[in-house]
C-alpha cells in the first residue's frame, strides 16, 4: 500500500489494494536467514507457482541485514519488502554520521541508492486502537457496538493484522447485524483475558462491587472457575513484577523472565503502586488455597472463587484459606 499521509489515523482509512495479479509471497527473518537465501527467494520460482506470478519477498527485522549487495542486486522482476523498526540516533550522532563519508551505508540509504522507496509509518499506540478499529470497520462494512469495539481493542491490542482477521471473522458471523459484546467474547481469543484483567484491577483497587460483577459475568458466560483462577493468578504474577519495576528497561527484562510483554507489565505499573509486596504474597496464598479447595472438593468451585475474590478485595470473613486449614489463619 502507498499513500500520502502515514500517520495512524490516515492509514486506517486506506482501502485494501486490489492488484489484479497473483502474488507469490515468501517471508524471511533477517536475524536467522542468510542474505543468499533471501536473494534466492527472489530468483527461484516455487514448484507450484503460476507462471505469471509476481514474486514478493518480505524480510522482517531487516535491521539485522549485513550485506547491502542483497538490495542492490535483487532481481528487478521481483519485489523486495524490508520491514524494520527504525531507531533514530540522537541529533549530534545523526549530524556526525552525515559528514562521515566513509561510514557504511545504512538500510534506508541502501534502499534509496537501489532506486527503492522508504515508507516511514508511525507506530500504532494503544490509545489509538479504538479509532483504528472504528475506521477499519467502516471500510469493511462491519457495525460494532461501542462496548464490543472496546472489547476487541483490549483483546487484539496494536496488532493490526489480527484486527483485520478478527473483523473479517466477526463480519462473517454477524451477517450484516450489529456485532455485540457477547459475539466478541465468544469469537475473539483473548477476550476472557481482558475480562480477567478488569476483574484483577477491581480487586487491586479493593472495589468489591465491580469485582463481583465481573466474576459473575464470567461465570454466567460459562467460563470455568479453574480457568478464571489460573488467569487471575497470572495477572497477579504480572502485578508482582510490575511492583518492582523502576524504569522501561526493567519492564523488558521482567517480560523475558516471565514470558510476557513489556507492555503488559507497564500497564500494571500505576496499579501496582497500590499494593505492597506483602499484599501480593497474601494474594498468592489466597489463590493457592482456593485452588486446593476446588481440587479437594471442599466446596463448590464457584463458591470458592467468589470467596477468594471477596477476600482479595479486603472483605472480612471471606478468607478461602479457612476452607483448607479448617481454622481462621492469622492475618
Amino acid at each position: 500500500m502507498s499513500g500520502g499521509d502515514t500517520v495512524s489515523s490516515a492509514i486506517a482509512r486506506w482501502p485494501s489494494p486490489h492488484l489484479g495479479l497473483t502474488l507469490g509471497v515468501t517471508r524471511h527473518d533477517a536475524r536467522s536467514d542468510a542474505a543468499y537465501v533471501i536473494g534466492m527467494s527472489g530468483r527461484a520460482q516455487g514448484l507450484f507457482d503460476a507462471p505469471d506470478e509476481r514474486r514478493v519477498v518480505v524480510v522482517d527485522h531487516a535491521e539485522a541485514l549485513t550485506d547491502a549487495s542483497l538490495i542492490a542486486d535483487f532481481p528487478v522482476e521481483s519485489a523486495l519488502v524490508l520491514v524494520t523498526a527504525e531507531r533514530l540516533p540522537a541529533g549530534r550522532r545523526r549530524a556526525r554520521a552525515k559528514v562521515e563519508a566513509g561510514a557504511p551505508l545504512d538500510l534506508a540509504g541502501a534502499v534509496e541508492a537501489a532506486g527503492g522507496r522508504v515508507e516511514r509509518i508511525v507506530r500504532l499506540l494503544p490509545d489509538e486502537v479504538p479509532a483504528w478499529i472504528r475506521a477499519r470497520a467502516e471500510r469493511s462494512g462491519v457495525r460494532l457496538e461501542p462496548a464490543a469495539l472496546m472489547e476487541l481493542a483490549s483483546a487484539a491490542g496494536t496488532d493490526t493484522d489480527r484486527i483485520e482477521q478478527e473483523l473479517a471473522k466477526l463480519a462473517t458471523y454477524a451477517k450484516g447485524d450489529v456485532v455485540t459484546v457477547a459475539a466478541v467474547r465468544a469469537l475473539v481469543a483473548g477476550a476472557i483475558e481482558t475480562e480477567v484483567f478488569d476483574l484483577t484491577r477491581a480487586v487491586v483497587r479493593r472495589d468489591a462491587r465491580t469485582a463481583v460483577d465481573r466474576l459473575e459475568r464470567l461465570l454466567a458466560e460459562g467460563q470455568a472457575p479453574q480457568q478464571i483462577l489460573a488467569l487471575l493468578l497470572w495477572q497477579f504474577r504480572v502485578v508482582l513484577f510490575a511492583s518492582a519495576m523502576r524504569n522501561d528497561a526493567d519492564a523488558e527484562k521482567m517480560a523475558r523472565a516471565i514470558r510476557s510483554s513489556a507492555g503488559a507489565i507497564a500497564r500494571w505499573r500505576g496499579e501496582a503502586r497500590r499494593l505492597s509486596r506483602a499484599d501480593v504474597v497474601r494474594a498468592y496464598e489466597a489463590l493457592y488455597a482456593t485452588d486446593l479447595a476446588i481440587k479437594q472438593g471442599r466446596t463448590e468451585p464457584e463458591t470458592a472463587l467468589m470467596l477468594c475474590v471477596l477476600d482479595l478485595c479486603g472483605v472480612p470473613n471471606a478468607d478461602p484459606r479457612e476452607l483448607v486449614i479448617g481454622e481462621p489463619p492469622r492475618r
